[in-house]
């Protein structure tokens, strides 16, 4: 083990600086607002949990767990997702109370790194989970909250690709011939590896008309035009339906144009069992949020309840945002020698009761008063007349 230099961090760790931190409460703030006008409700939950309960229903595999023991020999996870934790509260107590369920979060959550490959160990999600309604208007509200909730920030260049679990579920058992084939090629769906995908396929030695099947099916189902048209692929199938229940819901919510169905999308987040989309923005190679329906998770915590959700990571949304500007707060200093600090502790008062931000600072410990000043937008020094800084 290589020593610890001083000034180094946990892998995947990250500081965050006073300009991101404003930014960051900035997009808390408008996320909170936005949310609770739509009915949800926020909520907060360990940073720690149990590893038997939420470490091992979380669909975080458990090479990524940050893990703990407490002081009776109890394995502990910090939470690797805020689905699962949420999941335990609704169905010990909040379900008892009401169904269904609106509830909303911002938090962090810790997902473990090998290497240091710029991937940060601990990030913030926000994100909303309803919770005790199966329908496809329960799906539908999760995605145009979600696509409302990103307009809310101003962002307008962004799409919703939708999925379905079952009905690529259904697809890879009909056109493989074992478990082992067919987990193989999600796996490689979950890394859009379509490359690889084909030459899974090509390995396996299927009977012609199952790997045609397949390769025609990735190729189409990635650029489909009509929700029909991925039907000679399946049995016949409700999640079909479903979907195209789902498709006329949000048209007419006038969101159409945000969207864009993939039957080949797949998700490591293996509570998701039925509809799933991910949310991708132009300014990021990676998805900005995902979610989707998980009724299975509910089953695991002992409640028979639908569930749907999503989550959008902070750290995304801000690398779009960058080129927004954050309206910076008009800041006062007020500057003093040791004999006018009661003057200047009256002047400071004055301004903070009219709203100003204002620090107090003596004059005399300041090692650089130019670069000190510099970041006000008025300086007044007690005993002289205001100076003003641009």
């Amino acid at each position: 083990m290589s020593s610890i230099k001083m000034f180094e961090k946990p892998l995947g760790m990250r500081d965050t600086f006073p300009q991101i931190f404003e930014k960051v409460e900035a997009v808390r703030q408008t996320g909170r607002s936005f949310l609770r006008s739509r009915g949800y409700e926020f909520i907060k939950t360990p940073t720690v949990e149990y590893f038997d309960t939420v470490g091992k229903a979380s669909a975080i595999s458990d090479a990524h767990l940050f893990k703990l023991v407490d002081s009776q020999g109890n394995t502990l996870v910090l939470r690797p997702d805020m689905t699962t934790p949420i999941a335990r509260i609704a169905t010990s107590k909040l379900l008892k109370e009401m169904i269904p369920l609106r509830l909303a979060y911002f938090a962090n959550v810790f997902r473990a790194q090998e290497t240091e490959g710029g991937r940060p160990a601990e990030f913030d999600q926000m994100g909303i989970e309803l919770i005790g309604d199966h329908s496809v208007f329960a799906d539908a509200e999760v995605i145009v909250t979600a696509m409302e909730l990103l307009q809310q920030f101003g962002l307008k260049d962004f799409k919703v690709t939708i999925g379905h679990a079952g009905v690529l579920n259904c697809i890879l058992q009909d056109y493989t011939e074992s478990i082992e084939q067919e987990d193989t090629l999600r796996t490689l769906l979950v890394q859009r590896n379509y490359v690889g995908f084909e030459e899974a396929v090509a390995s396996f030695d299927l009977p012609k008309t199952k790997s045609d099947a397949l390769l025609q099916f990735i190729d189409e189902a990635m650029n489909l035009k009509e929700i029909q048209d991925i039907e000679k692929y399946v049995r016949k199938n409700d999640a079909l339906e479903y979907m195209q229940r789902l498709a006329k819901l949000l048209e007419v919510a006038d969101l159409a144009d945000y969207v864009a169905f993939d039957f080949t999308l797949s998700s490591h987040m293996s509570y998701y069992t039925g509809m799933l989309f991910e949310v991708f923005a132009s300014g990021s190679g990676f998805p900005l949020g995902n979610g989707g329906r998980y009724d299975g998770l509910l089953n695991v915590f002992g409640s028979k309840v639908g569930a749907t959700g999503f989550s959008i990571r902070v750290d995304r949304l801000l690398e779009i945002l960058a080129g927004q500007s954050v309206m910076k707060e008009e800041a006062v200093v007020v500057l003093f020698e040791e004999a006018d600090f009661e003057s200047a502790l009256e002047k400071v008062q004055v301004l903070r009761a009219v709203g100003k931000q204002t620090t107090l600072q003596m004059r005399s410990s300041l090692v650089d008063e130019a670069a000190f000043i510099a970041q006000f937008s008025e300086v007044v020094v007690i005993g002289q007349e205001e100076v003003c800084c641009e």
